[in-house]
């Protein structure tokens, strides 16, 4: 019996995914009518690799980075009618099967960005990722104004409303920013976050990671004293709740209030 598909557009920004592309391509087909890969400059055969499939391939002449690749994906989804989007990472963590998970919230409140939350699998998840992960929560979750259960979570949907009228960088500095930017912005700007649990594997240990352990991460901390700073929170509180946080490690909410 096929899945269910979904009337949700799915877009797969792709950096050198040759080794997982087209397994996480053929396996979002089952369940999405629409999907869009945004190959954002690989140097490696990860289009050749897509070679005879039903999507739309968009292509980066050069690296312009995963924000880049998002609002690429989102402007041609916008462009055919779509309401909002859902992203997947291209390494394989996710399983394209928990899209009707994310569809049924997005039923109930379709002016929501929907995160698909990971860190109830705890064993799964490498060490030092889920901690990274808890303390991005937190502080991410502090600039917002509200609980956020995963912050760094590739699997989500975008409304229209996101694109429309949150205006946020998404040049090459904003690489991997942009997922927790907007998270701020959009807590700020009335737009609802909601969580769901997902599955979560590391399929592609091979594979490192493409976010830089110094550049970006200092990008992404950079950005949220702003936020705080702009908020007028006490930095050393941020940094009590921070460790109080990461020592609770606290169950996954699977929505979030209303700022």
């Amino acid at each position: 019996m096929s899945a269910v598909r979904t009337t949700l557009p799915v877009v797969i920004p792709a950096y050198n995914e040759a080794s997982t592309i087209r397994d996480v391509v053929e396996r979002t087909l089952e369940h999405a009518s629409l999907v869009i890969v945004v190959d954002d400059g690989s140097t490696d055969d990860t289009a050749a690799r897509l070679e005879g499939l039903p999507i739309v391939l968009l292509r980066h002449e050069r690296n312009e980075g995963k924000a880049a690749s998002i609002h690429t994906g989102a402007r041609e989804a916008l462009r055919q009618g779509a309401r909002g989007i859902v992203t997947i990472d291209g390494d394989g963590q996710h399983d394209p099967a928990d899209l009707r998970k994310l569809q049924a919230v997005v039923a109930m409140r379709p002016g929501a960005i929907v995160i698909g939350s990971r860190l109830h699998a705890r064993d799964i998840i490498p060490r030092q990722r889920y901690l990274a992960n808890r303390v991005a929560n937190v502080c991410v979750g502090w600039a917002a104004g509200q609980p956020i259960a995963d912050s760094q979570s590739g699997f989500r949907y975008y409304p229209a409303t996101v694109f429309d009228t949150l205006s946020l960088p998404h040049d090459r500095a904003a690489s991997f920013v942009f997922e927790s930017e907007v998270l701020i912005a959009a807590a700020r700007a009335g737009i609802e976050l909601a969580f769901v649990p997902i599955s979560v594997r590391y399929a592609n240990p091979a594979r490192p990671s493409h976010l830089h352990p110094v550049f970006d991460i200092a990008r992404i901390a950079a950005m949220i004293l702003r936020q705080l700073a702009q908020r007028r929170i006490d930095v050393r509180g941020v940094a009590a709740g921070m460790r109080r946080g990461v020592a609770r490690h606290a169950p996954v909410a699977r929505h979030s209030r209303k700022p």
